[in-house]
């Protein structure tokens, strides 16, 4: 039996892909180990949003090598899609699968050889324009919660993204497939499911040969159906743009058995001039609006929020306008993006340039602002009864000190005493106060206390 090892760079949804290809993997009759436990096979699922990306590939490469010199490198992904004959002359590696060939991994690992040394690797590669089946996927055992794929693939021509190159044209699990593998993970103990995509909010096309761009269902179809699925206590929202979160979602959110009170809606830019020369499908006026009805229906809803800096054309006083609209805004925490340029995107026909040191420093604001942001939501929360799904994290600095962490069910991240019996556990607490690791601390709650 070989064995073959997984690393999985980027978001997600390559989580929940690398998941599944190792079941699959398994089920072909390979013995899945850690990275670092010598495998015959190194498996590395890939990102390519940003160069350091591309860099981080590359590390993982000549890490295998150091464990293994004999062992075989595959490479599949989005940078895998995007870039094959560069990946194909990194020293070491032995195959690229492209987004039509990476669920064909099991299948191909029969005709796959050792490159000698010099020579590139095999190329597996269609063009992007293949990729039109949808494969479902979901993750397990890799982290506490489950990360759920229900959707593939963008339509959206933004100027800065290279992701509808590398994953092609969007489409759709149906309904009752994603109703099936929830109800699959619950069976299998687990508590939360967060629903992840390329552009979740576009499900409903359906896949595969002469029914592409032919839409099925909703997200508003596909949340009504998990919010009847038994055994789920909670289902997290992974992204949704702005102008994909309708009224009917926010309501129904606020009312819902299961779906948690945590939004992340991308911005990227708070200026409308920026967000032209982005290509995006809103103004901020409609952002301000969305964020507006979801505290208005749940006051205590966490918001996360993408930004971009650096873009073209985003000049000093175009950035202070996005600074301004964030400060002012009533969101948690900011995820910070600096401008990259990426191959055969729009955005490089964009002047004028920003120089690399103003994009450093405008990323460092906001991350200054992210913080700033984080603490007074939490500071918002002490005194609360909030309930909290407790994990136990072996490489969290806390739980090596007795303590063990989760989140609430709007996403404050909580830590209390190690209890063996809290984990996988959704129980009440009071939120105390905020430590000096910026992280809440929480006390049972009379109704815990009652039946613990």
């Amino acid at each position: 039996m070989k064995k073959v090892a997984f690393y999985t760079l980027g978001c997600k949804l390559n989580f929940s892909e690398t998941s599944t290809l190792a079941r699959l993997m398994e089920q072909h009759g390979y013995e899945r180990v850690e990275f670092n436990q010598n495998p015959d096979i190194f498996v590395i699922n890939t990102c390519s949003v940003t160069d350091n990306a591309d860099k981080k590939c590359r590390k993982i490469v000549r890490e295998a090598q150091k464990i293994n010199p004999d062992g075989y490198v595959a490479i599949l992904g989005c940078y895998a899609q995007l870039k094959p004959k560069e990946i194909a002359e990194i020293p070491g590696v032995d195959a690229v699968l492209g987004a039509s060939e990476k669920f064909r991994l099991h299948e191909l690992m029969a005709t796959f050889e050792k490159v000698p040394t010099g020579q590139p690797a095999q190329v597996f590669n269609s063009p992007i324009e293949e990729a039109i089946e949808y494969h479902a996927s979901y993750s397990l055992n890799d982290r506490t919660r489950t990360f759920l794929k229900v959707q593939d693939g963008c339509d959206y021509p933004c100027a800065y993204c290279t992701i509808p190159l590398a994953r092609g044209k969007s489409r759709s699990d149906t309904v009752a497939n994603v109703v099936r593998a929830a109800q699959e993970i619950a069976e299998r103990g687990v508590k939360e499911i967060v629903l992840t995509g390329v552009n979740i909010g576009d499900f409903g096309l359906s896949s595969g040969p002469g029914l592409a761009d032919q839409r099925e269902a909703t997200f508003f179809d596909l949340i009504r159906a998990l919010d009847e699925v038994e055994g789920i206590e909670r289902f997290r929202i992974s992204s949704i743009e702005p102008n994909l979160l309708t009224d009917e979602i926010i309501a129904f959110v606020a009312q819902s058995k299961r779906f948690v009170p945590h939004f992340h809606v991308p911005l990227q830019s708070g200026s409308n001039r920026v967000l032209g020369l982005m290509r995006r499908r809103y103004k901020r006026e409609l952002y301000v609006d969305r964020v507006q009805k979801i505290k208005e229906l749940m006051p205590h809803a966490c918001i996360g929020v993408d930004v971009i800096v650096g873009h073209p054309g985003e000049t000093g006083e175009l950035f202070k306008e996005t600074y301004q609209f964030l400060n002012e805004l009533p969101i948690s925490y900011l995820h910070v993006f600096t401008y990259s340029e990426r191959p055969n995107t729009t955005a490089l026909a964009i002047k004028p340039t920003v120089p690399g040191h103003t994009r450093a420093e405008r990323s460092k604001m906001l991350h200054i602002l992210s913080d700033k942001k984080r603490r007074a939501f939490y500071d918002s929360q002490v005194g609360r009864t909030a309930t909290v799904l407790f994990e136990e994290d072996v490489e969290n600095a806390e739980r090596r000190t007795g303590r063990m962490q989760g989140f609430t069910e709007n996403y404050v991240r909580v830590v209390a005493q190690y209890d063996p019996l809290l984990i996988n556990e959704t129980l009440p607490v009071r939120l105390t106060a905020i430590n000096a690791n910026g992280l809440m601390e929480a006390e049972e709650s009379e109704a815990v206390l009652e039946t613990h």
